[in-house]
């Protein structure tokens, strides 16, 4: 099995695109303010490939320093995460719960918080990275 643990979207690597010329966040170019709820839909465009199902609740609150997404690993695991400035946790083992009892560790990007949940994830995560990394030394060599 292929383990590794990356603050890298391999998807990235295709279509290095600049956060201004994303139009859901024109709108707060210059600001210093972070909707929550977009940096949620970012995370989600940005591992959907490599998980069961993934996607920001739209039952739990979300707010400029909160977002809440749910997710399940090719392992048909559930869980609910926290985002917030200080990174994401699980902070329920379903989707649309939190439960205050958990004490789950913050983790800086969402790679590393499913690198920790599901060797699935990894597995794909890697293939993809290695299949872009194939194309670009054919690319090069062409």
């Amino acid at each position: 099995m292929f383990m590794m643990e990356t603050d890298c979207n391999p998807m990235e690597l295709a279509n290095n695109t600049g956060f201004e010329e994303d139009s859901d966040y024109r709108d707060f170019e210059g600001t210093d303010v972070k909707d929550m709820r977009l940096e949620a839909e970012a995370v989600v465009n940005d591992v959907l490939f490599a998980v069961s199902n993934m996607f920001v609740s739209k039952t739990l609150p979300c707010a400029e320093d909160v977002a809440y997404i749910n997710v399940e690993t090719r392992e048909r695991n559930r869980y609910c995460l926290e985002l917030t400035e200080a990174g994401l946790r699980v902070v329920a083992y379903d989707f649309d719960q939190t439960d205050d009892r958990l004490q789950t560790p913050y983790h800086e990007t969402v790679y590393s918080l499913l690198d920790s949940l599901s060797p699935a994830y990894r597995e794909v995560f890697g293939n993809a990275l290695l299949q872009r990394l194939e194309a670009l030394k054919k690319e090069s060599q062409s």
